[in-house]
């Protein structure tokens, strides 16, 4: 086995073992937490697949900005036991045959499925490079780029005229 193969699977079991920590966890924060690891060890997949631009959207969208959210949210709503309803054995048991229902969907299609011979290409290429994305948008989309980035600026001091206080 050689490296990439050892963080293949190092990364896969990090990835499935965070995913179930966001299920299985009672504490909503933890959740949160465990589903930030998983989209790193997802990140470190793109990396692999040498898709780097992919892993840093990743990371600085969805593990960034969108998890921060998500920890505002959960810290607002202040959960705690008192609050939280108790859910009836009806519909523990509705939950139970709603994941058995999707698990046989999931079988069914992968059964279907074609198995793909062929292996991803590791570490090499050109494709996904962020130096291939520069080149194209500083050569091919040099007028939309510049315009849009002219419409941001703008947008900036709209907020800050609208926030500032008279």
């Amino acid at each position: 086995m050689n490296i990439s193969q050892i963080l293949f699977w190092i990364l896969t079991v990090l990835a499935l073992g965070s995913a179930l920590g966001v299920v299985l966890s009672k504490n909503p924060v933890y959740s949160v937490l465990c589903l930030i690891v998983t989209f790193f060890a997802i990140s470190g997949h793109y990396i692999l697949l040498n898709a780097q631009f992919l892993a840093i959207v990743n990371i600085i969208v969805y593990a960034g900005a969108i998890m921060v959210l998500f920890l505002f949210v959960i810290m607002l709503m202040n959960l705690n036991a008192e609050v939280e309803p108790q859910k009836s054995k009806i519909l523990k048991f509705a939950g139970f045959i709603a994941g058995l229902c999707l698990f046989l969907v999931i079988v069914a299609a992968l059964k279907n499925a074609e198995a793909k011979t062929q292996a991803a290409q590791l570490a090499s290429g050109d494709i996904g490079l962020i130096k291939n994305l520069g080149t194209a948008l500083f050569n091919d989309y040099v007028l939309p780029f510049e315009i849009s980035s002219v419409l941001f600026l703008s947008a900036m001091v709209g907020a800050v005229v609208i926030g500032k206080k008279e």
